[in-house]
């Protein structure tokens, strides 16, 4: 080999040793003298931020209690104390079953049963379905007929609502029910969330029409079974309550928005907790206000990955639950608060008289 070819092989084996050198160095991190740390790579810094994330998720200190005890006790001290001025009640249709009107998804009323039969629907909720009402009203009306007994009571449940109000304590009542019992029982508009719309109006349907009838006028269409016709246009009339496809009202994420920052104690009530955003709307609270249920049984302990669900057991005392009947929750409670004779008065019917106030 001549001493020319040695000359360029060399140079070549230098090229790589100080190629491999630097690629060392790059490997050795901080101690190296020349490239980048290690960690400065977009990878490594997702890997460093997850880390990150999961060890503020995994641990965190122990947080004090809410309330003293986890009983019916422990809720009236709190609402006799200066730390509870506002109470937000969420009611779903086990406030609404003692005044005749049944829970129209449990299968054992057999509503759906009979209805699916009459009309040949391949699955009940349909009637619910926007698309379906317009082209086929009949069931949804027929289902109404069935729901709304010919005289509508309020509940005990719903009068302790408007115990509440007349106390002074009601921020707001968000209701999943579309019987408009709240109204009722006097608890004014302006106080009531109505998430799923109520049969307390109705619209035609024609968008260039849009004529508002009342409660009394579609109420007397459906005992009639008379499809319910505008007045003016005599285009197809509907409840204004919450289809399938449709939006829930711009009130209930409104008032959403500024409630329940404000709440110090929320009462959850004949609910399943099963129906989204609704459902939802017990994590919204914050995280130093108790949370009582007055259900015939525990829900909303199953966490998702928006939420952790509520805690029954937890020693922070936060969440507590008065078993039974709604009508029999808020009696004991009622009762416990040193409120039962004005309670009693306004179960039958020797309260104030209703009131009327506009949206808040």
């Amino acid at each position: 080999m001549s001493d020319q070819q040695k000359d360029k092989e060399g140079s070549g084996n230098d090229k790589r040793d100080r190629s491999r050198q630097s690629s060392e160095e790059q490997e050795a991190g901080p101690s190296g003298s020349s490239g980048a740390r290690r960690g400065s790579s977009p990878v490594d810094k997702l890997q460093g931020f997850v880390t990150n994330l999961l060890s503020k998720l995994t641990v965190s200190t122990p947080k004090p209690k809410v309330l003293e005890s986890n009983d019916i006790d422990a809720v009236v001290n709190f609402i006799q104390s200066e730390k509870c001025k506002n109470i937000i009640v969420m009611a779903g249709a086990g406030i609404s079953t003692s005044a005749g009107i049944p829970d129209f998804r449990s299968p054992s009323t057999g509503l759906y049963a009979n209805i699916m039969m009459k009309y040949q629907l391949p699955d009940p909720q349909v009637m619910f379905e926007i698309g379906f009402f317009k082209k086929n009203p009949e069931p949804f009306y027929s289902l109404a007929k069935e729901l709304f007994p010919q005289e509508l009571n309020p509940t005990p449940s719903h009068h302790f609502v408007r115990l509440l109000h007349n106390k002074g304590f009601l921020l707001r009542h968000y209701t999943q029910n579309i019987d408009g019992l709240e109204r009722l029982a006097g608890i004014p508009g302006g106080k009531i969330v109505e998430a799923h719309g109520s049969f307390h109006t109705s619209h035609c349907m024609s968008s260039s029409c849009r004529k508002e009838h009342s409660f009394d006028w579609m109420k007397e269409k459906i005992y009639s079974e008379t499809l319910p016709k505008c007045t003016q246009c005599d285009t197809l009339v509907k409840p204004d309550v919450v289809f399938f496809g449709e939006n829930l009202p711009a009130r209930f994420f409104d008032c959403m928005s500024k409630d329940f920052p404000q709440c110090d104690l929320l009462i959850i009530m004949g609910t399943s907790l099963v129906v989204q955003p609704f459902s939802h709307l017990v994590e919204r609270v914050p995280d130093d206000c108790p949370r009582v249920l007055i259900n015939r049984e525990i829900v909303g302990t199953a966490p998702h990955m928006f939420a952790r669900g509520m805690n029954f057991k937890s020693e922070r005392n936060r969440d507590i639950a008065i078993l039974g009947d709604c009508d029999d929750g808020v009696r004991k409670l009622a009762k416990a608060l040193g409120w039962e004779q004005e309670f009693d008065k306004l179960c039958s019917g020797q309260g104030q008289a209703a009131t009327n106030q506009p949206n808040l």
